[in-house]
């Protein structure tokens, strides 16, 4: 992956629940511009989407809604439970989320680009793409009552997906700052996005 060298390149992750969203959206009030790697993966999975043939090919109709979709709870399960199908799945999504993020970077006029990848530690790819990794915490169990409640997973579920991605202490140590979203109001989460942006952003010493 070839980025543009002259925009701030942020890496920004969490655990699932952790308010990374959130986040993203008050970087983008001061200017950022956004790059989803989650929602590049959704709109690659829609009916038509570029991975939908190479997943057919892969896995077979029954992982494909009939409507042409990927099936994503049934194809999530297998993930979990199947080591050899999760890396066929990411064989499939990486190279593609990885062509179309540069595509926006590259079209991006923005002086800061952030882009939010939920697995930027796990990946082991993104540390040397980006200037900045900037991490969101909060407890565990926090990320499981949010889940819960906005998805109606079961904390099983939740707890799977928890199991599957980078401890907190591994999000941490690979933080160049770390914003600790447990127990705050959104204006006290919004007050610390703008001091990392004045701390963060291109021009300041």
């Amino acid at each position: 992956m070839t980025l543009r060298t002259s925009a701030l390149r942020i890496g920004l992750t969490g655990g699932i629940g952790s308010g990374k969203s959130t986040v993203a959206a008050l970087l983008a009030e001061h200017g950022a511009a956004i790059v989803d790697s989650d929602a590049i993966a959704r709109r690659l999975t829609l009916p038509g989407g570029g991975a939908i043939e190479p997943i057919r090919a892969a896995f077979g109709m029954a992982y494909i809604h009939p409507d042409g979709a990927l099936d994503r709870t049934r194809m999530r399960e297998l993930a979990f439970n199947d080591p050899g199908a999760k890396q066929r799945l990411e064989a499939i999504l990486h190279p593609l989320i990885g062509q179309e993020t540069e595509a926006q970077a590259l079209g991006s006029a923005e002086p800061v680009i952030v882009f939010d990848v939920p697995l930027l530690v796990e990946s082991g790819r993104w540390r040397v793409r980006v200037d900045k990794v900037l991490v969101i915490d909060c407890l565990e169990a926090t990320q499981m009552q949010r889940v819960t409640a906005r998805s109606g997973w079961s904390l099983e579920a939740v707890r799977a997906v928890m199991a599957s991605q980078a401890s907190r202490a591994s999000r941490r140590a690979a933080a160049d700052a770390v914003i600790f979203n447990d127990g705050v109001t959104l204006d006290h989460l919004g007050a610390d996005v703008s001091r990392l942006w004045t701390w963060w952003k291109p021009g300041n010493p």
